[in-house]
């Protein structure tokens, strides 16, 4: 029997579209049973009498459409077949502008950020660390990219020497005065609290990882991030570890900024005098009117210190990479030259900071969540640890030789976060004249922390 329909509606789509859909429809009895009362009376050479649908199944011969019934064969279920061009990540590991646009973008957001009250209290190199982290782990970008190599082989190793500029041992050691013994007396409670606890959460599961972290952990609790880098690119430490280690380093830090804010709650401000300090009033003029002249040239002599140590690290056979024989080139230059390169410092760390937080938002690009979830929990509760010891060290030590709460104070942050968070804690704690030896308290730290850090490392803590 052969039961003749209306000539079925076929879907076809563009060959130009981008998404082929297959949708197909499997005839119910209502539909046969409305096909067999609006159609006329089916005739076949065969019989004579009147046959329904329903009177028995229909032939495999039969072909029944209903009108979005495609008739590609002739089996009752079809497969929908979906193809789309969405892949991730969304931003081509091979894609420059793709990326150098992502980095920069967490970059800003990250000093935006410092703007608002969560921003400051986490800090903009925390949030941009933050940024990339869970731009790479949502498949926006990718953990691994050509732009990561050149921020880490050329931009961080320009941010160097920018930020010290102002490095002129004469002019910190004068120009600090009480704060820097104070400064020296948090250094040491930093080393007290490495070594108390790398004994306490040795950290075993890193392998020999474990001591090397422990060496970036105390240079980057005595002068900063670069030093934590330059620590870390000096003895080997592991990419994975590196980047977790700092993301849990930053968490302790935005909670210890907290509790040194909390401590220094009752200390008054300073009396609102007009200050005749030349050097604070040169910064501010020059911080304000940066010349296009100024920061070429800052850049250029960056790029050429950066030259000359990567040449003598090669020369010399310098193991460790270049970051240590950069750092002690621009302080012997910043403190043989202190006027030339105190007047390139405002254009000098204002790049710096920049270059800074991208490579923040590297260190969080390259990150991954498993490893840091795996890693981070012992390297955490180690900086948790050394930080504390780091606190009742220093007040203690301070308290024994006279010294006054509010130095100790700015001197812990100077040590713990560098001369940024030294400048803003003195500033909004109305410390005015402290504000200018904070920073060269950090800059200090700074230029140390890289040497103090791997040779402690190398000595002690490799043995322990």
């Amino acid at each position: 029997m052969a039961v003749k329909f209306p000539t079925p509606l076929t879907l076809s789509s563009s060959p130009s579209s981008s998404r082929l859909l297959t949708r197909t429809f499997l005839p119910s009895r209502h539909d046969i049973r409305c096909s067999s009362h609006s159609l006329p009376e089916a005739t076949t050479s065969n019989s004579t009498h009147r046959t329904s649908p329903l009177d028995h199944s229909y032939d495999k011969r039969q072909t029944l459409f209903s009108p979005l019934t495609l008739p590609q064969s002739h089996n009752s279920f079809r497969s929908v077949t979906v193809r789309s061009q969405l892949t991730f990540p969304l931003i081509s590991p091979k894609d420059q502008w793709g990326n150098w646009t992502a980095l920069f973008a967490a970059g800003a957001f990250g000093l935006w950020s410092e703007k608002t009250k969560i921003g400051s209290t986490l800090s903009g190199a925390l949030v941009s660390t933050l940024v990339g982290l869970a731009a790479s782990n949502l498949g926006i970008i990718s953990c691994e990219a050509p732009a990561y190599a050149i921020v880490l082989e050329f931009l961080l190793p320009m941010a160097v020497p920018l930020l010290l500029f102002r490095a002129d041992l004469r002019r910190v050691i004068k120009s600090t005065g009480t704060l820097l013994l104070a400064f020296l007396v948090g250094s040491v409670a930093t080393t007290v609290g490495t070594v108390v606890a790398y004994f306490i959460v040795p950290m075993r599961s890193l392998g020999q990882d474990s001591w090397k972290i422990a060496s970036a952990l105390m240079g980057r609790h005595i002068g900063g991030a670069v030093n934590y880098v330059a620590i870390s690119e000096a003895l080997g430490v592991s990419p994975s570890v590196l980047a977790a280690g700092l993301a849990a380093d930053n968490v302790i830090c935005a909670v210890y900024f907290t509790t040194l804010f909390a401590l220094a709650s009752k200390i008054p401000p300073e009396a609102s005098t007009s200050t005749n300090d030349s050097v604070t009033n040169m910064d501010s003029e020059s911080g304000n009117n940066l010349s296009v002249l100024q920061t070429a040239t800052a850049i250029a002599i960056s790029f050429a210190i950066c030259k000359t140590g990567i040449f003598l690290t090669k020369y010399f056979g310098i193991k460790g990479g270049s970051l240590p024989a950069i750092t002690a080139i621009v302080v012997v230059l910043a403190t043989t030259f202190p006027a030339q390169f105190a007047h390139l410092a405002p254009a000098g760390e204002a790049m710096a900071l920049i270059l800074m937080q991208v490579f923040f938002a590297v260190v969080g690009a390259s990150g991954s969540v498993w490893n840091v979830i795996n890693t981070a929990p012992s390297i955490f509760m180690f900086a948790l640890i050394q930080i504390a010891v780091h606190l009742v060290v220093i007040l203690g030590l301070g308290k024994l030789f006279r010294l006054d709460l509010k130095l100790l104070l700015l001197a812990s942050n100077a040590n713990v976060g560098g001369p940024t968070t030294a400048c803003g804690m003195a500033t909004a704690k109305g410390w005015s004249s402290l504000i200018v030896p904070g920073i060269l308290a950090g800059i200090f730290g700074i230029a140390i922390a890289t040497f103090l850090g791997i040779g402690f490392g190398v000595t002690v803590l490799q043995y322990m």
